[in-house]
């Protein structure tokens, strides 16, 4: 990760049970959206990025230290490390 992916320090942290987690589910989980159909627009849309760069999978999986940016708002992906 260089310095222009480091996440800002407003990002907060997002702490997921397993390894990895699909984006759809990472949105609502964090309240960036209300639901799934939501997610998906906002997806297909183009108006999320991972780590930096558009994001037009919903089931894109994110691991520890994926960043996600969403209306202004970023969240780090902290994966279950055990």
């Amino acid at each position: 990760m260089t310095s222009a992916d480091a996440p800002s320090p407003d990002a907060q942290p997002l702490p997921i049970r397993d390894a990895s987690i699909r984006l759809g589910q990472a949105l609502k989980l964090a309240s960036l959206v209300e639901d799934g159909a939501m997610a998906r627009d906002v997806v297909q849309d183009g108006m999320v990025t991972v780590n930096g760069e558009v994001e037009t999978r919903r089931g894109r999986q994110l691991h520890g230290g994926d960043v996600v940016g969403f209306n202004g708002e970023e969240i780090v992906i902290e994966a279950d490390q055990g």
